[in-house]
This record gives C-alpha cells, structure tokens and sequence, in this order.
C-alpha cells in the first residue's frame, strides 16, 4: 500500500495515472469488491477537503469509522502519534489526516501498517488540491504545458502555494507568484514575483487564495487588501477571455474575488469542488491498492 505526504514523492507518470484515474471518476463509479476502513483525522476545520473524502470513500464501499477530534482522546493529551499507532493496531487500513503542525515529519520511522493521506498539513503541503486544480486545468485548456499559472495572495502561509508550484511545475506549466510583498515564501525556489495588475493581463490561470482573517484581523487591512490584491470588478476586465480563475476555498467575497467573477464563465471553483471527489477516489485508490486492479472493483 501507498501513502501520499507530499507533491514532492510522486513522479511524472504516477501524476498522469492520478489525473488520468480521476478523469474517468468524473464520468464513471465503481465499488470495491474488498472492504477497507478509513478514518478522517481533521484537527482543522474543514468543508470541502473532508466531505469530499467522505463522499469519495462511501462511493467506493468502503467502511468510514466516525472520529472526532473534539470527542476523542485527543481532548485527553493523546499525541497524533499515538492516535495513529492506536488505529493501525484497530485494523484501519487508511488515515487521511489534516493537522495544523507539518505532521509527516512526526510519521518518520513508524513502523505502521495503515496507508496515509495528507489533507493538509500546516503551511507546508495539500498534495490533493493541487492535484486536483491541476486536473481543473487540464479540462480545461488539455494540458499544463506552456501555461502562465499565477498564484495571488498570502503565499508564506500557504500549503496550497507550495504544493502547486512544484505539481504545476513538473507538469510544464510556468508559475509566479503575486500579492503582499510581506508574505513572500523564500522557501518556495524558481519562482518570479509579479505585479497583480500585470499578472491578470498575462495568466492563463488566475489562483486566488484566502486571506487568513486569522492572521489579518484589522478590517482596514482586508479593505486594503481588496483594492491592491483582490480580483476586483477592474481586474476581472483585464483577464483574458480564455482564462481560467481558481480559489482552493473557502471564499471571502468582496476580499479576494468580487460577486461577478464568481458568476463569471471563466471561474472554475465550483469545478473544483466537483473535480475533488473524483481526484481523492483516484488517490484513495492508488494508496490502498497500488493503481487500479480489475479483480478488486466491479462497475
């Protein structure tokens, strides 16, 4: 069995058979004919990264055990570790896994049965959105190769920016980075810092992020942000008719993206949500049974 940390593990061809799995996933189910226990650990809040894996496990048949943060003995000082070493010695076969710290590091040197997924894991990695935003822009333009791809926002706090730049990257697109020069990421190599204005001109994909309000609580900052940053009903008129514009969600309206870009043809964040399910099938099933096998799924 597999697990997927990072971006960063996966080769070329395992991205492709990903993407490819998952584009036959938007069209087609299948149900296992094997039984598989999965556990969603989600020390964060979450809407559409954990009911998207929900709603992908129950549609493969597999046995989904209830766990809550906030009613398990996590509220009792158990550590993640433990947790972990708890449900492999149960008979779970896969824990996807969202937690504030860079949890795979705590992982190194277990020695556990289970598979594991990350669903996001500080500001460090969420190997799923990008690979299902790089999927939303296959459908979209049929491939990465030779695209602009722009990423604009709090780029230093963001998992989403970091496992996009390298996904998009390995598959041939060309990535930049824009948005408050005070949250630049120096740890993220190769990457140009652009201008907003002149990114919406030029970008085939415009991925916007949310502003953490967590980070930024002053309302005069979120304004602020909005008129310098934010896809504004001016910016929206300088994006090509051919772009494309993402968000991993949630969206703050009227701070990232204005109410008419999210009506707009061009934007794709509700495809993304859709694509979410079918990339987290593609990925369950990569992890527990190494790719697909004919012998273990009927349609």
């Amino acid at each position: 069995m597999n697990s997927l940390l990072s971006t960063q593990q996966l080769s070329v061809n395992e991205v492709e058979t990903i993407l490819s799995r998952a584009q036959f996933f938007t069209k087609q189910d299948i149900t296992w004919r094997t039984r598989a226990t999965v556990v969603n650990l989600f020390y964060e809040p979450s809407t559409r990264t954990c009911l998207s894996f929900q709603q992908a496990a129950h549609a493969l048949g597999l046995t989904v055990l209830d766990f809550t943060v906030e009613r398990s003995s996590v509220q009792k000082g158990e550590s993640l570790v433990d947790t972990l070493q708890t449900l492999d010695a149960i008979g779970v076969d896969l824990a996807i896994i969202r937690h504030q710290e860079d949890w795979p590091a705590l992982t190194t040197g277990l020695n556990l049965r289970l598979s594991l997924i990350n669903a996001g894991s500080g500001r460090y990695h969420h190997p799923t959105q990008a690979l299902l935003d790089a999927l939303t822009i296959q459908q979209s333009f049929g491939t990465l190769n030779g695209l602009k791809v722009t990423i604009i926002g709090d780029i230093f706090h963001s998992r989403v920016a970091r496992s996009n730049a390298h996904l998009l990257k390995m598959l041939g697109a060309t990535v930049q980075f824009a948005g408050p020069q005070q949250y630049f990421a120096t740890d993220i190599p190769g990457i140009a810092w652009v201008d907003v204005d002149q990114a919406m001109e030029e970008s085939d994909v415009i991925m916007m992020l949310r502003i953490q309000k967590e980070r930024h609580v002053a309302q005069e900052y979120i304004v602020d942000y909005y008129e310098k940053y934010g896809l504004n009903d001016r910016r929206l008129k300088m994006i090509k008719k051919d772009a494309i514009i993402l968000h991993p969600g949630p969206v703050n309206r009227n701070v990232e993206i204005c109410d008419e870009a999210m009506t707009d043809p061009r934007c794709k964040i509700l495809q993304q949500v859709k694509n979410g399910v079918a990339i987290r099938k593609a990925v369950i099933e990569w992890c527990l049974l190494g790719g697909h096998n004919e012998k273990l799924v009927s349609a």
